[in-house]
């Protein structure tokens, strides 16, 4: 199964309470690794088109916040559709359990030992600043990371995160990742394919 772990960093000078608005947003980087050759490449909007073939011949992908930001906003420059693409929100996995969602910088700090090389907002004051090479780098490791905590899940059945000075399990069932499903439209649940 071909996998695509991706992450997008973005430009904007617009919130919406406090919160990103998603069709305020313009991509500037897309980030992947391709389970197929272990690889890790980016995008700028313009070589988007190089990307649209490696989607397309994916499995499924995997992001961090990706069903809520990532594939709305990469969906907005794909002459397809992508929710039509199997994909795994590793943020939805983690809030399905917790009931409350938990920053990638904690997940990794707690499970893997490091912690992030920045933040979204420092990137695009880095892109701005004409530093696209370092926002290509941030959004690459932002991808590392997602893509080692899909692993750590899928081998050790959970996850950790610090809760102010404790680290705690969240325990993630992995059964169901790169199973499509079908979801009924008056119905809440789904059925495997």
């Amino acid at each position: 199964m071909r996998v695509l772990t991706f992450d997008i960093e973005s430009i904007s000078d617009s919130m919406v309470r406090g919160h990103i608005d998603v069709n305020e947003q313009e991509l500037v980087v897309v980030a992947v690794h391709d389970s197929e050759t272990n690889e890790y490449t980016s995008y700028s909007k313009e070589e988007l088109p190089q990307l649209w073939p490696l989607i397309e011949s994916a499995d499924m992908l995997i992001g961090f916040n990706s069903d809520a930001f990532d594939i709305p906003l990469l969906n907005r420059y794909y002459p397809g559709d992508l929710s039509h693409v199997l994909s795994l929100d590793l943020l939805s996995e983690v809030q399905k359990v917790l009931g409350r969602r938990v920053r990638l910088q904690s997940l990794a700090e707690a499970t893997l030992g490091r912690g992030k090389s920045g933040d979204g907002l420092k990137a695009g004051q880095w892109w701005k600043e004409g530093k696209k090479d370092k926002v290509r780098e941030y959004c690459i490791e932002d991808v590392r990371i997602t893509r080692e905590l899909y692993d750590y899940a899928l081998k050790h059945g959970k996850l950790k995160y610090k809760d102010l000075r404790d680290i705690r399990d969240i325990k993630i069932d992995t059964s169901h990742w790169g199973k499509r499903t079908v979801v009924a439209p008056a119905m809440t649940h789904a059925f495997p394919l």
